[in-house]
C-alpha cells in the first residue's frame, strides 16, 4: 500500500515538473484553432487569454445597471436564492451530526427586480443569476447582439459548436464550491473579477469526493427565512468535502481533516478579470470566488463544449477508482464515507460523479 500511496503523490508532483509548471499560461491574443487545440485541448491545460473579446460591446455596456434593466424590462429569469451566497455546497444536517449537499432556491423573477436584489442585497438573502443549462440562449435573448454567440477560434479546434451558452450575474458573496465539469469551458468576464482555484484531475484523491444527502434550499418571502427540505426518497449526491477558505477558528481542523489538499502541491490560482478568457480544461476541479465591477456586479459569459472521452477520461476514471489514503491522513480512505448509505465504494462514487449536471 505504502508504494502505491508513493506513487499517486509522486503523479501530482510529475505533472507539474513534466506540463503543468506553477502558474496558468497566460497569452496577450487569442490562438489559432490549431495552437489552442496542440497547446492546451490536447494537454487538458488551462489558459488565460488577454484581448479575445476587445469587439464586444457588452464590455461596454453591461457594467450599466440601467442597460441591462432596460433590455431585459420584460423578461422573467431564475434567480439562485440562498441564505449565505454558498449553493451547491456542503452545509451541516440540522439536528444531525454530518453534512448535506444543497442546492439553492430557485425562482421565477422579473430581471430588473433580480439585479436589485444582487446589487442591493438584504440582509437575509444572497441571490445569483446562474441558472445555467444554456441560460443565456433562452433567457437573455435580449442581449444576443452584445457578445459572440461562440468563440470561433474555439468552435474550430473542437470541431462543434458550444452545447450551452451560460450568462452567471452576481455580488462578492456567492461562492462556488470545489467541483468538476465534462466540458471544455470558455469563461469570459465582461464586469469585475472571477478568482479561481484550480487542480488538475489527477489530484483528484486530494477532493475528498464523498457522497452527501441531497437537499434544496426553500425559502419564505413573508418571513424571510431559509428552510432545507430533503429529496424523498433520500438521494445521494458524490461532492467535493474540501473547503480551501476555512472559517476563521477552525482552519487547523480543516487541515487536520483534509491532510492531502492542504499539505500537497498548491492549487493554481488564476484572476479572471474583464476583457479576459480562461480556458478551464474538462475534469479540472475549480473553486471560484468574485470581486463586483463599477455597476455593482460581477458578470460573466461562459461556453460549454462537449469534451471527448477518450483515453484521457478513462485514465481518470481508473486513477479515481484507486482506494488511496496517506500515511499522514487520520480520514477514511476515497470512497469510504461517514452517512453515506450502502452504495459509497469508489467506482459508485466514480459513475455518480461522472454523470452530475452540478456545475
Amino acid at each position: 500500500m505504502k508504494g502505491k500511496e508513493v506513487q499517486v503523490e509522486t503523479l501530482w508532483e510529475e505533472v507539474r515538473e513534466l506540463s503543468l509548471g506553477n502558474s496558468v499560461d497566460r497569452l496577450q491574443s487569442p490562438p489559432t484553432p490549431l495552437q489552442f487545440l496542440r497547446d492546451f485541448v490536447s494537454q487538458n491545460k488551462p489558459c488565460l487569454i488577454s484581448n479575445a473579446i476587445s469587439h464586444w460591446p457588452a464590455l461596454s455596456l453591461w457594467p450599466s445597471p440601467s442597460y441591462l434593466s432596460t433590455s431585459l424590462s420584460s423578461s422573467l429569469v431564475s434567480l439562485h436564492l440562498t441564505p449565505n451566497g454558498h449553493a451547491d455546497a456542503l452545509v451541516p444536517r440540522p439536528f444531525h451530526p454530518s453534512l448535506c449537499f444543497v442546492s439553492a432556491h430557485v425562482q421565477s423573477t422579473p430581471f430588473p427586480q433580480a439585479l436589485d436584489l444582487i446589487r442591493q442585497r438584504p440582509n437575509h438573502l444572497v441571490a445569483y443569476l446562474q441558472q445555467q443549462n444554456d441560460c443565456f440562449r433562452t433567457e437573455y435573448r435580449e442581449l444576443d447582439s452584445d457578445c459572440d454567440g461562440h468563440i470561433p477560434w474555439a468552435s474550430e479546434a473542437l470541431g462543434c459548436l458550444p452545447e450551452a451558452v451560460n450568462l452567471w450575474i452576481g455580488n462578492h458573496l456567492s461562492e462556488t464550491s470545489f467541483h468538476k465539469d465534462h466540458y471544455e469551458n470558455l469563461y469570459a468576464v465582461v464586469s469585475g473579477e472571477k478568482h479561481f482555484l484550480l487542480l488538475p484531475p489527477t489530484d483528484v484523491h486530494r477532493m475528498y469526493i464523498r457522497e452527501y444527502p441531497a437537499a434544496r434550499y426553500s425559502y419564505s418571502e413573508e418571513s424571510g427565512e431559509f428552510g432545507l427540505e430533503f429529496e424523498e426518497p433520500v438521494t445521494y449526491v458524490p461532492w467535493c468535502s474540501v473547503d480551501p477558505y476555512p472559517a476563521t477558528g477552525s482552519e487547523e481542523q480543516e487541515r487536520l481533516k483534509f491532510p492531502l489538499y492542504f499539505n500537497g502541491p498548491k492549487p493554481f490560482k488564476v484572476t479572471v478579470k474583464a476583457g479576459e478568457i480562461l480556458y478551464l480544461p474538462s475534469m479540472w476541479f475549480h473553486h471560484v470566488r468574485q470581486s463586483p465591477g463599477d455597476g455593482g456586479c460581477t458578470i460573466a459569459v461562459n461556453y460549454w463544449y462537449d469534451m471527448q472521452f477518450d483515453i484521457k477520461y478513462a485514465y481518470f476514471n481508473f486513477l479515481q477508482s484507486l482506494p488511496y489514503q496517506s500515511t499522514d491522513d487520520p480520514m477514511v480512505p476515497q470512497g469510504e464515507c461517514e452517512d453515506s448509505g450502502p452504495h459509497a465504494s469508489p467506482n459508485h462514487l466514480n459513475s455518480r460523479f461522472s454523470s452530475l449536471n452540478l456545475r
